[in-house]
């Protein structure tokens, strides 16, 4: 059945068809679904450009050996809840998805640990070589819904992550 992201009272449906490719998924059930609801304020420019991303995730350009990770799929900093117990988790929008994504999110709007994050979970399992170049690819769709809930002001933020994600 279908996901959703973004508040109770606009949430966004978030399609949850498995792909046998990342970069198929992420372009077909992340990307191009936002295209259409954020196309007035992205521009024809910014629209090309997104959909140039989407064609390189389709033709393999990003893909990698990693299977599938369960991603929480909204991780900010908001969703990260302090106890004395330790960090809670809330608010997910849990599908099965690149492992990288969830980092990326938490790095969009800034995190108060996110050295202490990413260095936890490098001793884990290491990050790929050149993560940091595809931190902006894996903003897209993030970015994209706040476009779509929030408006014009995250265009030209969207647009600039879809630049370097054609530059890495």
């Amino acid at each position: 059945g279908p996901g959703f992201f973004g508040p109770l009272h606009h949430p966004l449906p978030m399609t949850l068809r498995a792909h046998s490719r990342w970069g198929s998924f992420y372009a077909d059930e992340r990307l191009l679904p936002m295209l259409e609801p954020a196309a007035d304020r992205l521009g024809p420019d910014g629209w090309a450009v997104l959909e140039r991303v989407a064609d390189r995730c389709r033709d393999g350009h990003f893909d990698d050996d990693d299977v599938p990770a369960r991603l929480h799929g909204d991780l900010w900093s908001g969703n990260v809840m302090w106890t004395p117990a330790g960090a809670v988790l809330i608010d997910p929008a849990a599908h099965g998805g690149h492992r990288e994504t969830d980092l990326a999110m938490l790095a969009l709007f800034g995190f108060p640990f996110l050295d202490a994050v990413r260095e936890g979970y490098g001793d884990v399992h290491p990050l790929r070589a050149g993560w940091p170049d595809r931190v902006a690819l894996h903003q897209l769709y993030p970015l994209l819904a706040h476009v779509v809930l929030f408006g014009a002001g995250y265009a030209r933020q969207t647009i600039a992550a879809a630049r370097a994600a054609l530059a890495s």
